[in-house]
């Protein structure tokens, strides 16, 4: 499996360059990318994003780097998420269902790292 991984960054911090790959550092959830992202790929490319940094916006997700997905993004990407009907079946879906949500309650940003 081809692994997108998903997470909530704590404590953004506004002139970082997010160029690390640390999915344990954010507990990242973990999701094929082959299955999942190339289905979502023209949705997701309507959620304003960033990539590696807040001073570089964007759409969508950087497949082969780091997003940041702000609060304002969070909810379309929920409903991406838990609109697929392979969610029934895939706990591993559930499981980024569950961590988007919990960072829509927190008003966190979430981190994306691509293939």
């Amino acid at each position: 499996m081809i692994k997108a991984e998903f997470g909530i960054i704590d404590s953004l911090e506004l002139d970082r360059e997010y160029i690390e790959y640390e999915p344990e550092k954010y507990d990242c959830v973990a999701i094929d990318d082959d299955q999942y992202m190339d289905n979502w790929w023209s949705e997701l490319e309507e959620i304003d994003t960033y990539e590696h940094s807040l001073k570089r916006p964007a759409k969508g997700g950087a497949r082969w780097g780091i997003t940041i997905i702000p609060p304002e993004s969070l909810e379309k990407f929920y409903r991406i998420v838990i609109n697929d009907k392979r969610i029934a079946k895939d706990v591993n879906l559930k499981e980024l269902a569950n961590k988007i949500n919990d960072a829509i309650n927190q008003n966190k940003y979430m981190i994306h790292f691509g293939i």
